[in-house]
């Protein structure tokens, strides 16, 4: 169910989402994000990759970053949102930061690894040059579902039911 406070970025959660539901067909963790301009325009669209590419930094959120920038043909990405199914781990906020986006827009947290309030701050440590703002929980129970009904799953393979 989305909320009130959901309205401006909803319509590119559901992006993210319809990315993040591409990664089991891969192998990977159902995690998509998008990255769209000052003007609303998608830059970019990305899923988790990991276990395709065996690449650890194949995140969604990096790959998008990476698409993003070549897009521009520039490395920052200042006037940009990340909008990302799940809050990104340290590798990932700490890439937000040095990208330089404006904003980083997640759906579920993430109390395990989550880097953007949840288990750290990496976004919003005053000692760095750039903080970008934050927006949590957007379609949180929507990103969180497919994250459970992928682990649910998982797990039922794993355990032989």
């Amino acid at each position: 169910m989305s909320s009130a406070r959901d309205g401006r970025w909803a319509p590119y959660m559901w992006t993210a989402l319809g990315a993040a539901a591409e990664a089991p067909r891969v192998g990977d963790v159902p995690v998509g994000a998008v990255i769209c301009d000052a003007d609303g325009e998608v830059l970019a669209t990305a899923y988790n990759r990991r276990e395709a590419d065996a690449d650890p930094t194949a995140h969604a959120e990096l790959l998008a970053m990476r698409r993003a920038a070549a897009a521009r043909r520039f490395w920052r990405l200042d006037g940009c949102t990340l909008i990302v199914t799940l809050e990104p781990c340290t590798m990932c906020a700490g890439a937000a930061v040095l990208s330089r986006v404006d904003r980083v827009v997640f759906g579920a947290y993430d109390e395990k690894a989550g880097a953007v309030g949840s288990l750290w701050d990496v976004v919003r440590d005053r000692r760095l040059n750039h903080r970008p703002e934050v927006l949590g929980g957007v379609l949180a129970d929507e990103c969180g579902e497919l994250l459970r009904e992928f682990f649910d799953r998982h797990r039922s393979v794993e355990g032989g039911g």
